[in-house]
């Protein structure tokens, strides 16, 4: 045994000076294509390289790369290893287009690999499976599965579908229209993963949904036992659901490709070629299984004729701040509803105030959190009342209706009357205060003063002095101009202020670029995860103050609805959802295909597109 680990000892000193030749080679997975056909090259290195420089592939667009591989390996004391540069290329005309070299160092000497000839011809190339980006996609799909055949003639490739799996749980399958599911995106793993990147997240459009923050990015795996096996577990995505109709609704599968690290197999089978053995990259694509959610109506007995479609548990509150005042004195009357359920989908509640009084729209005030429970919380309406006329006054008791899908009843709660005591008013309206956005006019003015006439009035002479001379015609003018000009801006900078969304939208772009700007120091600073949660808020706030939507109110669907809402291509609409999902995403798994830089210039570009068509 000793004089067998001498030999194998001086076989690798010796062999880390042998003379190795070094290939750098080019390689196409097809040389005829059809236009918008997308097809892979790679470029290949049997050793250790750096400074890697690809062609300019003129012609062709980039669809995602360099996606880099490499292995070490040691096999019967002779060490190998390999390193791999792949793009997808999508082809843009017809026409033969040559792909240039590319270089790379290794071994202190520069390498570079032989051109490659493509040829591009209209539609789909003979045996180009249909042509279609979608088959060439699909393709590339079933190719990311695929081993290679050289993996599986060395018995290298391990099934790994036991060990690396995604699940989609809900605490529900069976609910209530309206009834809230708390959705949960979990990846398990016995491997040791390289890379990874999401294809698809699941499309949600049956549910109204909102995201349940992580603010605890720092505990983001844990450990977990399933079927007597412990694997190593983190929650991809948490979402609570609110079904949006009758029937059986299905929550499609997530799909994410994985790099995993794998050790590599001896051919020998002798102990040592196992224990001094390398390791292999090997790609790796998993699929979730869809969940179905089956729907049911909200029952008709029992349904009280002001349901307006709360459901979940709740309670209604009332309070008056005052209930002796002046006419012409505003009084604050509240609404709380709080509980648990689909809170902000609840619908305006219109109490019956006293004909003298005078309403203004409710401000609304929501206090809700999302967490692994659902969603719980409050909102407030607050009402502002100004009572015209002196005299006793009631407001009338507020119902309100909910159902409870815990019971399967209706419940209806009534909140408590007010009794309101007006007294005779000054006539002025110097108390009167109204919330900003009010509805209606925020001061009624109720009387005139007529002021006196001046009786002394001293004369001059015309063309004595001043008076009469040019300056001073020219400034008898001026005077009214002036305040013309100040009505008129006065009322443009009132009107542009009473806008709040339009003031928001027109300044998405000024306050995205600052968001941007901490992004891109981020970058500098080679801080990946700070950088795409930076780059993540700029995006949701900047939509958030472009489509008016509240930032706690956005996802996938209503960007998509509101974007197509404004005409915005199909295309510039899909490149933001997928660059807001990398976002996401790379908070969890390391991104490749893609630069840092890359990605900020996309959201910069975006932006800029978004800014000139809205």
């Amino acid at each position: 045994m000793k004089i067998k680990l001498s030999i194998l000892t001086l076989l690798l000193f010796c062999s880390s000076f042998a003379f190795a030749q070094i290939k750098f080679t080019a390689s196409a997975d097809r040389t005829t294509i059809g236009t918008g056909e997308i097809f892979e090259i790679t470029f290949s290195i049997n050793a250790n390289g750096e400074r890697f420089a690809p062609p300019a592939f003129a012609g062709f667009q980039v669809v995602a790369g360099p996606n880099v591989s490499n292995s070490v390996s040691m096999i019967n004391g002779v060490t190998s290893a390999s390193l791999a540069y792949g793009y997808d290329l999508m082809a843009t005309k017809e026409g033969e287009f040559t792909i240039g070299p590319a270089t790379i160092m290794a071994g202190g000497r520069p390498y570079s690999t032989a051109p490659i000839k493509i040829k591009v011809v209209k539609g789909s190339a003979p045996g180009g499976g249909g042509g279609s980006q979608g088959n060439s996609r699909q393709q590339q799909q079933q190719q990311f599965n695929a081993p290679d055949e050289s993996n599986i003639q060395r018995g290298r490739v391990k099934d790994i579908s036991k060990s690396l799996f995604l699940r989609t749980s809900v605490d529900k399958s069976s609910v209530y229209l309206g009834q809230q599911i708390v959705m949960n995106l979990r990846l398990y793993t016995r491997v040791a993963i390289v890379n990874g990147e999401p294809e698809k997240i699941p499309d949600l459009n049956s549910f109204y949904s909102q995201d349940i923050k992580n603010n605890n990015p720092n505990a983001q795996w844990r450990t977990e036992v399933l079927n007597g096996v412990r694997y190593n577990v983190t929650d991809i995505k948490k979402t609570i659901l609110f079904p949006e109709h009758e029937g059986n609704i299905t929550i499609e599968p997530a799909i994410m490709n994985f790099v995993i690290r794998q050790q590599a197999a001896s051919s020998s089978g002798d102990p040592f070629d196992a224990f001094f053995g390398g390791y292999e990259d090997v790609k790796y694509r998993i699929k979730s299984t869809p969940v179905v959610i089956h729907v049911k109506p909200l029952p008709m007995a029992g349904k009280p004729a002001d349901f307006s479609g709360a459901v979940g548990t709740f309670n209604i509150a009332a309070s008056l701040d005052k209930n002796q005042i002046k006419a012409n004195d505003a009084i604050n009357y509240q609404l709380k509803v709080s509980g648990t359920g689909n809170l902000k989908l609840l619908k305006p509640i219109s109490p019956n105030f006293p004909p003298d009084f005078e309403k203004y729209d409710p401000k609304v005030t929501d206090t809700i959190t999302e967490n692994e429970n659902g969603s719980s919380g409050s909102r407030r309406y607050t009402y502002l009342l100004i009572p015209r006329h002196q005299g006793d006054y009631t407001i009338d008791p507020v119902k309100f209706s909910y159902f409870n899908p815990a019971t399967g009843r209706y419940v209806t709660l009534t909140t408590r009357a007010f009794q309101v005591k007006v007294a005779k008013g000054t006539g002025d309206n110097s108390n009167v205060t109204a919330f900003s956005g009010a509805g209606k006019q925020d001061v009624k003015v109720l009387s005139n003063d007529i002021r006196y006439i001046k009786t002394g009035t001293e004369l001059n002479e015309v063309g004595s002095d001043f008076y009469g001379s040019g300056l001073y015609y020219f400034l008898l003018v001026l005077g009214p101009l002036g305040f013309a000009g100040a009505l008129v801006y006065g009322k443009w900078r009132d009107k542009n202020n009473a806008d709040v969304a339009g003031m928001k939208s027109r300044k998405a772009g000024r306050v995205a670029a600052k968001h941007l700007a901490v992004a891109k120091q981020r970058l500098a600073a080679n801080d990946s995860k700070a950088f795409y949660e930076d780059l993540f808020r700029g995006l949701y706030g900047y939509l958030s103050n472009k489509l008016n939507i509240p930032y706690a109110d956005l996802n996938r669907e209503k960007i998509a609805d509101e974007l197509k809402a404004r005409s915005l291509d199909e295309s510039l609409i899909n490149e933001m959802l997928d660059t807001l999902d990398m976002c996401e995403m790379a908070r969890y798994a390391p991104v490749s295909g893609i630069t840092g830089q890359q990605v900020f210039d996309k959201a910069q570009t975006m932006i800029n597109n978004i800014e000139s068509k809205i």
